[in-house]
């Protein structure tokens, strides 16, 4: 994915990855009821996501179904690469260093990425 996405295009993109085709109205009933949203706001975070061609649409009758064209997982690799390039170099040691020096790894984590490295190993 070339172009990035606002924090507000992701809370619609989370509905279309969890749902999919879906009309505007129908992601408009999806998205989080603490956002508060208009139809209207979701219309316009549609086109924005079409204009990025992220999402893509289709015509049933006289609206749209619109779906992802960019899967969550090919996202979630661009945005961490993004991150860690910004913030650590591109380095995940100072990433999970800094995470540590501040208390924010808790035991479980450390078992869970302990176990990760050894199936990487392997």
């Amino acid at each position: 994915m070339t172009e990035r996405i606002s924090e507000a295009e992701q809370a619609v993109m989370e509905v279309l990855w969890e749902e999919s085709p879906l009309t505007a109205q129908e992601v408009a009933e999806r998205v989080p009821a603490e956002r508060d949203w208009s139809a209207n706001t979701v219309k316009t975070l549609l086109g924005r996501l079409l204009a990025k061609s992220i999402i893509g649409h289709e015509e049933d009758g006289r609206r749209y179904r619109y779906r992802p064209l960019v899967e969550r997982a090919d996202y979630v690799v661009g945005e961490s690469r993004r991150f860690m390039d910004r913030l650590f170099g591109g380095k995940l040691t100072p990433l999970v260093a800094h995470l540590a020096e501040r208390d924010a790894i808790t035991d479980q984590d450390i078992a869970e990425i302990e176990a990760l490295l050894k199936e990487l190993k392997s």
